[in-house]
């Protein structure tokens, strides 16, 4: 005689859709406690790796969007420092100004005044530094930002050379050391020697010295709007980023996170099914138990 025991078909078919509710109740409070409808490759390999590459690109774009804000940082720091610049050149003008019409002892006074404040100049230039990167005090400076990995989109901002001793002595280079007049000690020797030597019949070596100031001024100006115009483009460009980091994320998360509200629907709607197919099982049940009655 057989041991085995032997559910009739509605049994067996009620008992399925319960093992099956079941399933999908575990798979929905699953999604609700982790809150992602896909954890793995085994739970939808496409949607996995498609969600894992837009975050990694985003990651990727997070990273530049970084290196972008301290760019910005950078030519920020280097257009105050061209700020400063100016103003101290045009104190430099104020005081040979000055001196065309002084006493010798002024102008002695004024050729001191004058060197300290070349020689502070130089050390504001040198001071102007942002992690490492002068921008003001080197033709030979480069910040460099690179945008995309998947891309060859480079900015390339070359340095300037605004110390006064550069400026004053030079013509070659970019930026300030495109102008060229006496070394700021000679300058200042004219001033304290108050010789009113010229260059031409109407121009002295005080007016000389006063029109260069005032055309390093124009170059350095022009520099500064240069910088400024970079800072511009790299918070436009920092903006965009931030702004597709956000779309990239948002495409990852379509992908896999799951709709807490559309998942909390399916489990009511599941737990309610377990319930009528309980009922349909005890039915069943108590069917096949009437039909063993005839035998007894």
């Amino acid at each position: 005689m057989s041991s085995n025991v032997i559910l009739g078909t509605a049994t067996q078919q009620n008992l399925l859709a319960l093992q099956q509710i079941t399933k999908q109740q575990d798979t929905a409070q699953n999604h609700l406690a982790t809150g992602l409808k896909v954890a793995s490759a085994i739970d939808d390999a496409v949607s996995f790796f498609q969600s894992q590459s837009l975050q990694n690109r985003a990651t990727d774009v997070t990273t530049r969007n970084n290196a972008i804000d301290q760019g910005i940082s950078s030519l920020t720091t280097a257009t105050q420092a061209v700020q400063s610049v100016v103003s101290l050149l045009q104190q430099l003008q104020g005081i040979v100004s000055s001196a065309k019409t002084e006493t010798a002892a002024q102008r002695a006074a004024a050729g001191t005044q004058f060197g300290t404040l070349a020689f502070q100049l130089n050390q504001l230039v040198n001071d102007a530094s942002y992690q490492g990167l002068n921008l003001v005090n080197s033709t030979a400076s480069v910040l460099k930002l690179q945008f995309t990995q998947t891309s060859t989109s480079v900015l390339k901002v070359a340095g300037y050379n605004l110390l006064l001793s550069k400026v004053l002595t030079s013509k070659a280079g970019g930026g300030l050391s495109k102008v060229a007049i006496p070394a700021a000690s000679k300058l200042a020797s004219i001033l304290a020697s108050g010789k009113f030597s010229t260059v031409s019949n109407k121009t002295s070596k005080f007016d000389l010295a006063y029109n260069t100031l005032q055309t390093i001024v124009f170059t350095a100006q022009s520099d500064a709007q240069a910088l400024g115009g970079n800072v511009s483009f790299l918070q436009t460009r920092l903006s965009f980023g931030q702004q597709y980091v956000t779309t990239l994320q948002g495409g990852s998360n379509k992908l896999v996170v799951a709709d807490v509200n559309l998942e909390s629907t399916n489990l009511v709607t599941l737990q309610t099914r377990q319930q009528l197919s309980i009922q349909s099982l005890s039915i069943a049940t108590q069917a096949e138990q009437s039909v063993l009655r005839l035998f007894h």
